[in-house]
């Protein structure tokens, strides 16, 4: 997977821009920065984001340049949901509720991945590859090659979260958050650049169909726990984190009880 990425990036720029767009609501397209509508300061990346899910419904969307692009990321997508399935049974049964209550809670399911490519910067410290934000979907699995650049704030302070050989960092979305009702907790998290070295990250985003409703699992509500969150569409809740863009404050401050 890694290799493919690296091959796309390095292919002439008329033909990777083939597949480039700025409208977020294509299901497959190259672009830059995160919001190229609505920054004022764009960050320092490039990345083709492909919706992957159901695969039959998307992959002739996908580019045929490399040659074995469409094979081998399809390998490289199925393989990864097979894992997030495993990963939300235990994830449901370390809150104590039925096995498949999470993917039965999700409606028809949705996977997105993206290749981001974060080129050697001249001035690093007047940017970011991504500022800090928390992710909008239910759970993150990212692969990343072996130069720095994720951080992940912990008690008020960035760390940074560097590359393990053959490993994938598991990341926590917002989703997760409000259906466990603040038992697990979306992380904060942001990717930095440097002067030397271009790096290549492989997100793969899982999160409910447009249409699923959202909140907390009832059997984690009770008077001393009571819902810290609203139900709401997950087509609701990505639509106001796409239009507010990256910022410190997690979009789920939006959504609660309280708000």
């Amino acid at each position: 997977m890694m290799a493919i990425a690296r091959e796309f990036f390095r292919l002439p720029e008329s033909e990777r821009l083939k597949n480039y767009s700025d409208d977020p609501t294509k299901t497959t397209r190259l672009s830059t920065s995160f919001n190229v509508r609505t920054e004022k300061v764009s960050n320092w990346r490039d990345f083709l984001r492909l919706h992957c899910y159901p695969l039959e419904q998307y992959l002739e969307e996908w580019p045929t340049n490399p040659p074995s692009f469409r094979e081998e990321v399809a390998e490289y997508c199925t393989s990864i949901r097979a894992l997030v399935l495993r990963l939300l049974e235990g994830i449901s049964e370390s809150l104590g509720l039925e096995r498949d209550y999470i993917g039965n809670n999700l409606g028809e399911h949705g996977q997105h991945m993206a290749l981001n490519y974060y080129p050697p910067c001249p001035q690093p410290e007047l940017t970011y590859g991504l500022p800090g934000h928390t992710d909008p979907n239910l759970i993150t699995i990212l692969l990343q090659d072996d130069v720095p650049g994720l951080q992940v704030l912990k008690t008020g302070r960035w760390v940074a979260a560097n590359p393990i050989p053959n490993t994938f960092i598991v990341n926590i979305g917002d989703q997760m958050q409000v259906i466990s009702n603040d038992k697990y907790k979306s992380v904060l998290h942001r990717a930095v650049v440097n002067d030397e070295k271009e790096r290549i990250s492989v997100p793969t985003f899982y999160c409910p169909s447009p249409n699923a409703v959202i909140g907390p699992a009832r059997e984690l509500i009770d008077d001393e726990h009571p819902a810290v969150y609203r139900s709401f569409t997950y087509q609701e809740y990505y639509d106001r984190f796409w239009n507010r863009g990256l910022a410190k404050e997690c979009c789920l401050d939006l959504f609660r009880t309280s708000a």
